[in-house]
């Protein structure tokens, strides 16, 4: 039988309901070529009363599903242009021409009730087809994973589909499609998917890379070919291109009469004797800004033809088919990262074929800015480049992917740290200002008032951290507003001793003896909490027949001295001070702290306890071996003394 009329199978998905089907076929499909609508589940009835309201069905007759289909493929009119063993994926300019395509059979008014099918044959791998029969160049046509990938590509660049929906329907391909290979003559060890691709491709378009806004099929396929340049715009600002070859290869001295022959204009270089490709590189780098070109393999040209346009030229050259050290991509990465963002040029970089070292530098770039994958970027350079990274330099983005966003993430805190850096301070403290709370504050970057950070007296820490580290006072932060300093000076502290001897480096954890006391000062150098503490007190150790004295006590202080088997509790000794109370007489009918002993009692005679209500003390109540002793509190009147 012959193929012509030979029956076609094969498998049918449907893309867009009722629209848009995807297929595969073993021979080309023709109006006997069974097609399998899809059947659709039951509606429930309020589905289908929900239905009713919004109007009547359509009609049996006017269903696309009525009409025969419309097929049209690309297996004969985009064709890959493969290196050795290699597929796919096809390129930009094959995902225009199949949208121009895809277009015209949607906008015929004949299609309007018609299933679209898009078919392709029924090969998980496609067929290497000679162009011609003398041509050393094959040709694959696209096959089954190639026409999904660029049905995907194509709803998330043109019809902005998140990835996740445009590979939906591909699940359902049945046996999945084959992963394609790279451009090398190895045996394949690293394959990429249909979902690399296309989220590779979804990723730069997100990071205004790729796109058709401005995107010119006509120079995409005039530069691509070898006897034009070979080269293509990778992003906006990368460019990947083939060596171009010429003599002399030595940088050609100023002296030299070949010197002042250097073309230094695009309308010189096209009367130039070059070679037409190297005329189209030196013509078109100089009409897109490009800024800096990057050599990676041995010298086959001079750079002089480049300079004298004015663009930079810069030699990292390693060997083929190798990886390159961490130390040269490091390099290029600030060199390409200062061209793109500060000078606003373009960077081209070649090796022989600007395929393999070429895609390892740019793929390296691109995953420290935009943080790409290592399959995602090698995707998206073989569909803007076919044939990009080859070998075992695939392997090496993926093992050095994490690197490159380490990169980019401490440059990053560096810019952030830079730019919160003050400038140079003075010491000028009559400029220096000041907190509502009396406390220093760094002003605003890029004031002209700054002051020195240095001139904050009393603080031993930063004095103990100059000591130590030889950090200067003035680089210390500032102290938070509302936080007061800790110092060691008996201005309004708390003092914990050593137990033993003078030479015991720290306090042992299972008793403590600390001493609690307040010392009145002057209120310039007591916080407001202190100020505080101290009118209780005097308050509690004042009389009522003292209180015609307006003589104020020098020193008015509680001391206690615990010991005990848990850790002393700081909040736990401020309530003990807001809880001491005032008893004169028999007041009120309050009952009494029960103490041992008699004591006198009289108009005049005052009895004062303090009343232990914090959970950490009376832990401790009850238990053997606990002492605890109460001090003498001072007053103006007589006092009696109170033990618990």
């Amino acid at each position: 039988m012959a193929p012509s009329s030979a029956t076609s199978y094969g498998q049918v998905i449907e893309y867009i309901q009722d629209r848009i089907y995807l297929a595969s076929y073993t021979h080309p499909p023709n109006a006997h070529t069974p097609f399998p609508y899809p059947t659709r589940p039951a509606r429930s009835p309020a589905k289908r009363s929900a239905r009713a309201q919004h109007g009547p069905a359509p009609t049996a007759s006017s269903g696309p599903k009525v009409h025969p289909p419309v097929y049209f493929s690309i297996d004969k009119s985009l064709l890959y242009n493969a290196f050795h063993a290699d597929f796919g994926p096809l390129h930009m300019g094959h995902l225009y021409r199949f949208a121009v395509q895809l277009h015209e059979v949607l906008g015929d008014p004949v299609n309007d009730n018609r299933g679209v099918v898009f078919w392709s044959n029924a090969d998980s791998r496609s067929k290497m087809t000679p162009l011609l029969g003398n041509q050393t160049t094959a040709y694959c046509r696209p096959g089954r994973a190639n026409a999904a990938c660029v049905l995907a590509c194509y709803m998330v660049i043109i019809q902005s589909w998140p990835p996740h929906l445009a590979l939906a329907p591909i699940a359902q391909m049945d046996p999945p499609c084959m992963p394609f290979r790279d451009a090398g003559y190895s045996q394949a060890d690293y394959g990429l998917t249909i979902q690399d691709v296309v989220y590779g491709v979804w990723k730069a378009k997100e990071e205004n890379l790729c796109g058709l806004k401005g995107f010119s099929l006509e120079e995409y396929e005039k530069y691509e070919r070898v006897d034009m340049g070979d080269f293509n715009w990778l992003t906006p600002s990368f460019l990947a291109f083939a060596s171009p070859q010429h003599s002399p290869t030595a940088v050609i001295p100023p002296d030299s009469p070949q010197y002042a022959a250097l073309p230094r204009s695009v309308s010189a270089v096209q009367r130039s004797a070059l070679p037409q490709p190297f005329k189209n590189v030196l013509s078109h780098f100089s009409e897109r800004n490009i800024g800096l070109v990057v050599r990676l393999n041995s010298e086959l040209y001079s750079p002089s033809y480049f300079t004298a346009l004015g663009i930079r030229h810069l030699d990292m050259i390693f060997d083929d088919g190798t990886c390159p050290p961490l130390r040269l991509v490091r390099n290029f990465v600030n060199l390409a990262h200062e061209m793109i963002t500060l000078k606003k040029k373009g960077i081209a970089v070649h090796c022989k074929a600007g395929l393999g070292r070429t895609g390892c530098l740019i793929g390296a770039y691109l995953i420290y800015r935009h943080g790409f994958t290592a399959n995602e970027i090698i995707a998206f350079m073989r569909f803007m480049r076919p044939g990009m990274v080859v070998g075992p330099q695939q392997h090496w983005l993926h093992l050095n992917q994490g690197t490159f966003r380490e990169w980019w993430f401490e440059d990053s805190i560096k810019d952030k740290l830079a730019a919160l850096m003050p400038s140079t301070p003075t010491r000028n403290s009559h400029k220096q200002r000041l907190a509502s709370n009396g406390q220093t504050f760094t002003p605003p970057n890029g004031s002209q008032k700054r002051a020195a950070l240095g001139e904050i007296t009393h603080n031993e820490q930063q004095q103990a951290v100059s000591a130590t580290t030889g950090v200067q006072d003035e680089n210390l932060p500032a102290p938070t507003p509302g936080q007061p300093r800790k110092t060691s000076k008996a201005f309004g502290g708390r003092r914990a001793y050593i137990v033993g001897g003078e030479n015991e480096p720290f306090v042992k954890p299972d008793t403590e003896i600390v001493s609690m006391s307040r010392i009145t000062a002057g209120p310039e150098s007591e916080s407001e909490e202190e100020w505080a503490l101290r009118m209780l007190a005097r308050r509690a150790s004042r009389s009522p027949a003292s209180g015609k004295s307006d003589k104020r006590r020098a020193v008015s202080c509680t001391t206690t001295t615990t010991t005990t088997t848990t850790k002393w509790d700081p909040l736990a000794a401020e309530d003990d001070v807001e809880k001491v109370s005032l008893h004169v007489g028999a007041t009120n009918g309050h009952a009494r702290p029960k103490t041992p002993g008699s004591t006198k009692s009289g108009s005049g005679s005052i009895k004062m306890s303090k009343l232990r209500t914090s959970p950490s003390r009376r832990s401790t109540e009850g238990k053997t071996g606990v002492r605890k002793t109460s001090g003498r509190v001072g007053s103006a009147g007589s006092a009696a003394r109170v033990k618990q």
